[in-house]
């Protein structure tokens, strides 16, 4: 596909994720898909990526990995890194730029004054997650409202990001969700192999152990559940933090429990998904989570913390709990216990996916939506038909 913006190819900068290819998060797993997709339709694609944090897989055609230095620390390397980036990007003027994170909004100026135009995905409410400190959380908002200031388009992965978005920024949102990948496969043969656990009789959870994935009071129900029940854990944090100290406590005395740390292998997770009894999806501040996204179209049944992005996603596809470990504890045994609802749920969550999740939707949204930014600002700046 050449360009209709000039006689090259459309250029697209990805900026604010860890890199290509990357297995760390949703942004991440989204620009997996994405950038081969955009490079597939004839889109040369830049992705701005961490050193040490990208895995040793072949580069597709098409697209490019552009390495910048930043300051590797919890509190600085998102804006350190989102910086040089855009920097960089702001040098090479691609014909739009696809920005990550609205921590990144302190540097749109930079694109916007190189006249690039900005597709920004603002993600969740980061300045509510328990994990980040008061001045953490008053960065974030920050850089909110410079997003809302400086971006072209606003991209929110969920309906009730948008309506916060428009009540408290005044500014519209282009909803596109994440995709699931339907496995070909339930390959239970990988459980087993690795856990020696049968379908369906095990309880899964996938999360980072942060607070607001309410993975404490997780662990708390799996104390008050019966230890014959396998439990099987995918996620981890820092060996100091007290949840995961309080999950190898629980483990070393339970061997029910079964700590697998961070998954990069997608085949394993999402035969972890597919023959799961029941998934618990603890998350609670993003929007439309991609981990909830993949296991709907694993056709795990899923118990979900009650909240409205999480009612969003799983409609009447789920079944739901508040936050206490009894509580937590009883939906999880229950559901695990009726092979009948576990079917139905499980039928409806694959449905459910399809008709509202799949990569195909979510590429292509993807795609109008940076072409008609890039070429609705061509346009206006006169560029049409000019040579790079």
């Amino acid at each position: 596909m050449k360009s209709h913006f000039s006689g090259e190819c459309p250029r697209v900068a990805v900026i604010g994720t860890r890199g290509f290819p990357s297995y760390y998060g949703g942004f991440e797993t989204l620009v997996r898909r994405l950038a081969p997709y955009l490079a597939e339709r004839g889109w040369e694609v830049d992705v701005y990526s961490r050193p040490g944090h990208v895995v040793d897989e072949k580069i597709p055609p098409g697209v490019t990995q552009r390495f910048t230095h930043g300051v590797e620390s919890t509190s600085a390397s998102t804006l350190s890194y989102g910086l040089t980036a855009c920097a960089d990007a702001a040098r090479r003027k691609p014909d739009v730029a696809l920005v990550m994170n609205v921590a990144n909004g302190y540097f749109l100026p930079l694109l916007k004054a190189r006249g690039i135009p900005v597709v920004l995905n603002v993600d969740g409410l980061e300045w509510e997650r328990e994990k980040w400190s008061t001045p953490a959380k008053r960065v974030f908002r920050a850089g909110a409202t410079m997003s809302a200031k400086f971006a072209d388009t606003l991209v929110a992965d969920s309906l009730e990001i948008g309506r916060h978005w428009r009540e408290n920024f005044q500014r519209d949102t282009t909803f596109i969700p994440y995709g699931g990948d339907v496995p070909d496969s339930p390959n239970a043969h990988r459980v087993r192999e690795r856990l020696g656990l049968e379908p369906g009789s095990y309880v899964l959870a996938v999360a980072r152990f942060v607070p607001e994935n309410t993975m404490q009071e997780f662990f708390d129900a799996v104390r008050l559940m019966d230890s014959s029940i396998p439990v099987v854990v995918a996620g981890s944090a820092s060996p100091d933090d007290p949840i995961q100290r309080a999950a190898a406590a629980l483990a070393a005395k339970r061997s029910n429990v079964h700590l697998l740390g961070h998954l990069r292998d997608d085949e394993l997770l999402h035969a972890l998904w597919s023959n799961a009894g029941v998934y618990f999806h603890g998350h609670s501040v993003g929007g439309t989570n991609p981990a909830l996204v993949q296991a709907m179209a694993c056709g795990a049944p899923v118990v979900a913390r009650d909240t409205v992005f999480n009612r969003e996603v799983l409609g009447d596809a789920g079944a739901f709990t508040s936050v206490n470990a009894r509580n937590i504890s009883d939906r999880l045994t229950e559901l695990l216990s009726d092979a009948g609802r576990r079917a139905s749920l499980s039928s409806a969550a694959r449905d459910r996916g399809d008709e509202h999740y799949s990569w195909e939707q979510v590429l292509g949204a993807y795609e109008r939506c940076i072409s008609e930014v890039a070429g609705s600002c061509l346009a206006l700046s006169g560029r049409h038909g000019e040579s790079r």
